[in-house]
């Protein structure tokens, strides 16, 4: 007789109380232990989001918006027929769908029976889950002058500090202990960006423990951000006339955009108000205190500083950097700088140097060079005024022209611009460079080194960085953010990029296989030599062979990179306000206008009205002769004029520090001269004759001459002379 097979029966969604997990067969809603709880109606199916990570037997096969988080319905109830045969070790009921990852072990647990006999699922990789005694665990190194604590980190309450399930340690500073319960919700309410150790803030090391030790870290922003409105009221400002009379008509709360009937709020409290005109002030007053606050600081609350200008923490030295590992670790930057353009936003940084000088020595023209030595010394101060001294033996090469110090340091730093892009951390067409990988300055630690004198030159008014690839740009600061790179960011011309086109431009499966295979070595390297059953994974194949060498490669010189930027904040800057900088990172210095300079300089005039008369004309000769420079009418150019009035060939970065400014040579009168001065009276009129600068405070001094002809001659004399004085740009 054949012996005749009992048939299991296999329970179908329905049979399951309404709202209960199809998985785990609880009802518990708790989104922090169990994950968020989803209810397919049409199904009439519920499901918690951890059962479904953790389960053995169903996996992610549609889109994030396709059945629940990408899991198939059919393959969810595929999942509760494999289950309904499997018993579970803890509650010994069936259904059990959770395993050990131990091929070994047969031990079955459904998600929340595993909570309760110590499983560890981790929520990362293919969600592997571990018994009791296959489960990773923690060791306690503990210095011996270090106490162990005696509360949790995260609740406060008493604990036990004995390492255990449900009591777990910070990797790094070993002095933070907590529940594995309290850890878990607080990665649920801080999410990715902001669940870190409570005590010591790391973030790196503590999420990859957590994820060891089975704790859930949503990839989302912590949810006080997520919050509708959740901050509204710090955008209310006080918009109310607290002045003992006051004389709008529109009454105390109106508040004009601008003019008399603004309301201005005192910069110390901010709690108090008062319209221009109720107080008596100018129209364009911006600063004002209140009676109280000017009682408060003895009359002088104008002395005191506005806290938004306080000075930032000036990073100034290698050993103060703090490591940036991913653009992540910079989403809360807490710089209080508005946004502007690029100048007003470097000027906020300027206030951290010093007039304290350090000496740099710059042999030829190897500029380069001399700024490495200056920022591997070990009493390096990147907030220190530079001063720039070149030494050549012949002097030939380097002239009497350079000896005025802020002139030898615009040279000095368009010079280091150029050579730092012609290095061997940098590789790609000229102005448009990416990052090389080079061993010999992996080891030197040249990335870093470079983004120090790349923020160095900046602040300390060298030109606009202009050789940035766009790829560049966002490998360092994520803008534009969520563009995946593609094979034209890749540099031209390289054997990878030759490799990943070849794939790229592959017609056939048989054609793409043979590429593959004749790039075997590379694939593997970049993890991806894996098979290909049909032409339509190419495009994901290019895509990871384009992340592989623009990213996953690059991260340990692209990290160091970012370490030296940081010096003086202005990664900080940048990466607040990465629309803002993207012009002076990655587009080349436009060359100046007439309109430009004619709007950069400030014009002081006389107060005796005859000298007024005399240099309003000479105001019109100068705009004239830069037009006729802007078009070729003249011997000398615009760069020719910025050069001898400012000592920089083009406009720096941060802008000049003092604004530039025009003043004028009159001719000396008798009454003027005295006796003495007869003998001296010719020289002193041939001087007077010619424009001169004086290019550390940025001050131009023009003739006064009676017609244009002889103001345009004296101009060209006098510039081109000083043009052939200074190097050639070979």
């Amino acid at each position: 007789m054949k012996k005749k097979t009992r048939r299991l029966q296999v329970p179908d969604s329905s049979d399951f109380h309404e709202g209960c997990c199809v998985l785990c067969r609880l009802s518990d809603d708790d989104p922090a232990m169990f994950g968020e709880k989803v209810t397919v109606e049409e199904h009439k199916l519920s499901v918690h989001y951890f059962c479904l990570l953790t389960s053995c037997g169903v996996y992610q096969r549609g889109e994030e918006d396709e059945g629940v988080f990408g899991f198939l319905v059919d393959d969810i109830k595929q999942e509760i027929r494999r289950s309904a045969r499997l018993k579970c070790c803890g509650c010994k009921k069936k259904g059990a769908c959770v395993g050990c990852n131990v091929r070994s072990c047969r031990k079955m647990v459904h998600f929340p029976c595993g909570r309760q006999q110590m499983f560890i699922s981790q929520f990362t990789g293919l969600f592997p889950s571990y018994c009791q005694d296959h489960s990773p665990s923690q060791s306690v190194c503990v210095a011996s002058d270090i106490s162990l604590p005696q509360s949790c980190s995260v609740c406060l309450d008493s604990i036990d500090p004995v390492l255990s399930y449900s009591v777990l340690k910070c990797p790094s500073c070993h002095t933070s202990w907590f529940h594995r319960d309290c850890v878990q919700r607080q990665a649920h309410s801080a999410g990715l960006f902001f669940f870190r150790c409570t005590l010591c803030n790391n973030k790196e090391n503590f999420q990859e423990e957590m994820l060891r030790m089975g704790i859930y870290i949503p990839e989302r922003d912590a949810s006080w951000e997520l919050e509708a409105n959740a901050y509204s009221e710090l955008l209310e400002v006080y918009n109310c006339c607290d002045s003992l009379t006051c004389l709008c008509d529109s009454g105390r709360t109106h508040s004009a955009k601008s003019g008399w009937f603004e309301v201005i709020r005192c910069r110390l409290c901010g709690s108090r108000g008062t319209h221009r005109k109720c107080s008596g002030l100018k129209l364009d007053t911006r600063d004002w205190a209140c009676s109280d606050c000017t009682k408060a600081t003895d009359g002088r609350a104008c002395l005191v500083t506005s806290p938004q200008r306080g000075q930032r923490r000036s990073l100034l030295s290698k050993r103060h950097l703090s490591p940036i590992h991913s653009s992540v670790t910079c989403k809360r930057p807490s710089l209080p700088v508005q946004s502007g353009s690029p100048e007003e936003l470097l000027q906020s940084l300027v206030p951290q140097l010093h007039p304290v000088s350090v000496q740099v020595e710059v042999n030829g023209d190897q500029a380069l060079s001399a700024g490495l030595e200056l920022v591997r010394r070990a009493d390096f101060n990147p907030s220190h005024t530079l001063s720039i001294r070149f030494i050549d033996e012949h002097q030939t090469a380097f002239p009497s022209s350079l000896l005025d110090r802020n002139t030898a340091k615009q040279y000095f730093l368009k010079l280091l611009m150029q050579q730092i892009q012609d290095s061997v951390a940098f590789e790609g067409p000229y102005g448009s460079k990416n990052l090389a990988l080079d061993s010999q300055a992996l080891r030197d630690d040249l990335y870093f080194d470079l983004g120090c004198l790349l923020a160095l030159s900046l602040v300390h008014g060298g030109p606009p960085v202009g050789f940035f690839s766009h790829a560049l740009y966002q490998c360092l600061f994520n803008y534009p953010a969520n563009c995946p790179l593609t094979i034209k960011h890749m540099t031209p011309e390289t054997h990878f990029t030759h490799q990943v086109t070849r794939i790229a431009k592959a017609e056939t499966l048989d054609d793409l296989r043979k590429v593959m295979a004749a790039s075997w070595e590379y694939l593997e390297l970049a993890g991806c030599n894996r098979p290909i059953a049909s032409l339509e994974e190419r495009q994901a194949l290019v895509d990871d062979m384009v992340s592989f060498t623009m990213i996953t490669r690059m991260q340990l010189p692209l990290q160091r990179f970012r370490e030296g930027l940081q010096t003086l904040g202005v990664f900080d800057q940048v990466q607040l306000f990465p629309s803002v900088f993207c012009s002076i990172f990655c587009q080349a210095a436009a060359r100046p206008t007439a309109q430009t300079l004619g709007q950069l300089f400030t014009v002081g005039f006389s107060e005796q009205e005859e000298k007024l008369n005399q240099e309003m004309a000479v105001v019109t000769f100068w705009r004239h002769f830069l037009l006729e420079c802007e078009v070729g009418r003249s011997s000398i150019s615009l760069q020719d004029i910025l050069r001898f009035a400012t000592g920089a060939d083009e406009l720096p970065a941060v802008g000049f520090l003092p604004d530039p400014s025009i003043f004028f040579l009159h001719h000396p009168t008798s009454s003027q001269r005295g006796s003495k001065e007869e003998d001296e009276d010719a020289v002193w009129r041939d001087k007077g004759l010619f424009p001169q600068s004086k290019p550390e405070s940025k001050v131009l001094l023009l003739p006064v001459t009676s017609s244009y002809q002889a103001f345009k001659s004296s101009m060209e004399q006098a510039i081109s002379h000083h043009a052939h004085l200074l190097p050639s740009e070979s």
